[in-house]
């Protein structure tokens, strides 16, 4: 039921109450029946369950196999050093989630713990949780709504609903039943709701709705649906399971065909179980993590707190950002931004002022402290600041003219106005909505009306919220005020467009995004033709394609329709939080990354749900900062711009991580699998295998992610969210530079043995380890060479190699390890073979990526497009 739409007298009817409140036994059953008046979390986890999850991530379950498969060889050392990875990402994933529960409670606190009401016409306190249905409440200023209800009556009451809506402004309630027609919360009127706030006034009213039923209720069900997973994490768990897959079918080939050639089975086993160890990357979810993290911590420097590490990759991928406009496009600070003066009136006394900016000085109730500070509502400072800055304080003009009356503002009469003695009479300023002081004008200006009132639309097309401004002469001050006597036969002074301003930064981080293929969506409480109007300003709306859509536009809208448009609009006015979850959802149907940004409690189930949700850290509320991924804390649309700047980097480098351990690992598969068929022995051990995979992957790999951005990395479109980690080359790099790392470590093993070298497999074991090395180095940037982009411009990475190098000669050359790693010492001539053979991968690559080059000139690339993330 409708209960904005619905007489009171119905309302009350069909709650089967009255003025006087339930008795006593009804509101028992009715609590029996309807439950508590409280949040409830129908999906709550235990810690034993979040731990546990931390476990089915198919590349943990990898890991684990790798731990198994270690033990099986003997290598209990390396099952340790694999545990180990498994339980730091464990650990790290359910802080992550634990956290992530929070919001919930967050939610609850915004709950009331006891309400009065009035029962069998008796006034009582009761706990909130158990209102029901049907109750009275009673609640004045200063008290938290704890339920849904309908006004019965009020009084000059006035609600913060900031935290629900989303819109700053006090709402004035009235218990008239509205015009039958779809409202958005904002508009309800005579509806309060439950965790909003009553800052004016006193009301009664019917509870119509609690617990779970109510609106923040329904937000709390839309919180508690599953996260999305990141790209990255899609992108991972169909990696890992593709990879085990691939593994058990080559180890597979590798039995049969070992065991048809009449192979011992031990033997076979051995070597198969090698070949497992070769394809498991090891270090890719401890190297994942650790590049997330390092990414966080550069991005809270940039104002951006990371709360969810897989947020940060998938800020690289977002494809759409959704946007509150106030106080991230826009100051959050009305200015007056237009004036309009009438050349009909002055002020008596001041003949040479100006009666318009005197108006806007008188007219107001700002004060301000001590410190200079502006203090009162955000329109009203707007305008005294306004008139200050042109030398008319309020203060000095109110020695003047002191203010001897008042009529408050009224949302009736949409006005205000102020009565200031004057020598020459009581002088009346009228301020309000323009239209309603159109009609209250003296005959002789209503001539001027249709002028004045072409004028005004044409400020309120431009976005300006419009106030005029009227006034008149009386002789002393009436004995009695009513606005019918003293705001009529009025003059009228002029009047202001307001607007709050867009960020400056925010129109060249729009343009920066449409350069980067993301497009920008502005998300509001506004009226159509506000948001239009900053939305052209800023670039978001720049063609008549991008459509602008109202909340109950968008309800009348079918899931087809809907998803028909939904990437053509660029602006919505007036939403609910439900609409903003499904614009978000039907975002991601047609498979887009979307980040969604929010303050309110009304954000966050599209903040919860979002591909990255980022709160506000300034003007959010906890809820929503509890629900976000990420949180701005300077409230900074151009903060996410540089946020995704630095997503794009650290993807980048994730992905050049992969490309580096899965080609190394098909090297070692290679070798591997392809030695007995050549009539060489096995050129590996598994502990070879684990050294390669755990520390020459996991250093140069760690040192990647300090890897500087590829140049343009801001002017390529998003990754396309179908596309697999092995898509744009990287699968075809992986194999063939996995066999040419393959064919080196064969080679050199052959060459070994062919001279009756006692220690081939050392050689073969180095030259493994160093052709890593030198595809570390290469694959820095995919496509602009090494010696451009500079050796020394990531240091952590030169830093890896000679840890690395320095490990590998540890092994070689000391007798503890040669014991442990079964190796033994080369000469210094056998250490230069293995060297200028290794250094063939890091050439080769180099090659690949000249003839690259050479062939995008050729191409002749418009400039604006850069190479493809590496």
């Amino acid at each position: 039921m409708d209960f904005y739409v619905t007489p009171i007298t119905d309302v009350a009817r069909s709650l089967d109450t009255s003025p006087a409140g339930l008795s006593a036994e009804t509101a028992r059953q009715r609590l029996a029946k309807a439950g508590p008046n409280q949040i409830t979390d129908v999906r709550k986890k235990t810690v034993w369950l979040i731990l546990l999850h931390q476990f089915t991530d198919v590349m943990i379950l990898v890991l684990i196999a790798a731990a198994i498969i270690s033990v099986a060889v003997g290598e209990e050392k390396s099952a340790y050093v694999i545990l180990a990875i498994v339980l730091l990402n464990a650990l790290i994933g359910f802080i992550q989630e634990y956290r992530a529960e929070k919001s919930m409670e967050a939610l609850k606190k915004m709950a009331a713990n006891q309400a009065h009401v009035r029962r069998n016409g008796q006034t009582l306190l009761v706990a909130t949780a158990d209102l029901v249905p049907g109750d009275v409440a009673l609640l004045e200023a200063g008290m938290i709504i704890p339920a849904d209800v309908r006004f019965l009556d009020t009084h000059a009451l006035k609600v913060d609903e900031s935290s629900l809506t989303g819109e700053s402004d006090n709402v004035e309630k009235k218990p008239d039943a509205l015009p039958p027609g779809e409202y958005p919360l904002g508009d309800r009127v005579n509806m309060g709701y439950k965790g909003t706030f009553v800052t004016n006034g006193r009301a009664t009213a019917y509870v119509v709705a609690t617990g779970m039923n109510t609106e923040l209720g329904k937000i709390a069900r839309l919180i508690q649906r599953d996260e999305t997973n990141t790209p990255l994490q899609k992108r991972l768990a169909i990696f890992g399971k593709g990879l085990s897959v691939g593994a058990l079918v080559i180890c597979g080939l590798f039995f049969v065909a070992g065991w048809l050639r009449g192979e011992p089975l031990l033997n076979l086993l051995l070597v198969s179980i090698s070949l497992a160890v070769a394809a498991i990357p090891e270090a890719l979810p401890a190297v994942v993590t650790i590049a997330l993290a390092l990414g966080a911590k550069r991005l809270v420097k940039n104002n951006a707190l990371i709360r969810r590490l897989p947020a940060v990759e998938t800020l690289g991928s977002v494809t759409y950002i959704c946007t509150d406009k106030t106080g991230t496009l826009t100051l959050n600070k009305m200015t007056v931004e237009e004036v309009d003066k009438s050349p009909d009136f002055s002020l008596p006394g001041l003949s040479n002022g100006d009666a318009l900016l005197t108006a806007l000085a008188l007219n107001n109730d700002v004060t301000r402290d001590d410190d200079g500070h502006w203090l009162g509502e955000s329109t009203e400072v707007a305008l005294a600041r306004y008139a200050a800055d042109r030398d008319y304080e309020r203060t000095t003009l109110e020695s003047r003219f002191p203010r001897i009356a008042e009529l408050p503002f009224d949302s009736d009469r949409k006005c205000m106005t102020t009565l200031h003695q004057t020598d020459k009479g009581v002088l009346v300023i009228t301020k309000g909505a323009v239209g309603s002081l159109f009609t209250q004008l003296e005959a002789g200006q209503q001539t001027a009306v249709p002028d004045l009132r072409q004028r005004v639309d044409a400020m309120a097309e431009r976005g300006y919220r419009t106030l005029g401004y009227a006034g008149k002469l009386l002789p002393k001050l009436p004995a009695t005020l009513t606005p019918a006597t003293i705001e009529s036969d009025l003059t009228f002074m002029g009047f202001v467009g307001l607007i709050d301003p867009p960020r400056h930064e925010a129109r060249q981080a729009v343009a920066e995004c449409k350069q980067a293929g993301i497009v920008t969506v502005m998300i509001t409480g506004d009226h159509k033709l506000t948001a239009r109007s900053i939305a052209e300003t800023l670039g978001i709306v720049s063609s008549a394609d991008d459509l602008v859509l109202t909340g109950p536009e968008l309800a009348k809208l079918d899931e087809p329709a809907f998803a028909a448009i939904v990437e053509k609009v660029r602006v919505y006015a007036r939403v609910d939080p439900a609409q903003k979850l499904r614009i978000i959802q039907a975002l991601q149907t047609r498979d887009q990354f979307v980040a969604m940004t929010g303050d309110g409690v009304n954000d966050a189930p599209a903040l919860k749900n979002a591909d990255i949700g980022i709160a506000m850290g300034i003007n959010g509320t906890e809820v929503a900062k509890e629900a976000a991924h990420m949180i701005l804390l300077d409230d900074n649309f151009a903060t996410i711009v540089k946020a995704v700047k630095h997503g794009r980097r650290i993807y980048d480098n994730i992905l050049k991580f992969i490309r580096y351990i899965m080609s190394g690992n098909a090297g070692e598969m290679v070798a591997i699998f392809a030695a007995p068929f050549l009539g060489l022995p096995i050129p590996l051990l598994a502990i070879h295998i684990l050294w390669v995979n755990l520390l020459t992957d996991g250093l140069p790999g760690l040192a990647l992610a300090y890897e500087p951005a590829e140049k343009s990395s801001m002017e390529r479109p998003p990754i396309d969210p179908r596309q697999t980690i092995f898509g744009d080359g990287l699968g075809w790099f992986i194999v063939w530079v996995g066999f040419l790392i393959g064919a080196v470590t064969l080679g050199i093993e052959a060459w070994a043995i062919d001279r009756g070298v006692d220690h081939w497999q050392t050689m073969t074991f180095t030259v493994l380890c160093f052709s890593q090395l030198g595809n570390a180095i290469a694959i820095r940037s995919r496509q602009w060479s090494v010696f451009s982009i500079g050796l020394l411009a990531n240091k952590r990475m030169l830093a890896a190699i000679l840890i690395t190098v320095a490990g590998q000669l540890m092994i070689i050359y000391t007798p503890f390890f040669n014991d442990l790693f079964s190796t033994k010492p080369l000469t210094w001539t056998e250490l230069g073979v293995t060297v200028a053979v290794s250094s063939l991968t890091f050439w080769a690559v180099e090659l690949v990526k000249l003839i690259q080059r050479k062939r995008s000139k050729r191409v002749q690339l418009p400039t604006n497009m850069s190479h493809p993330e590496c």
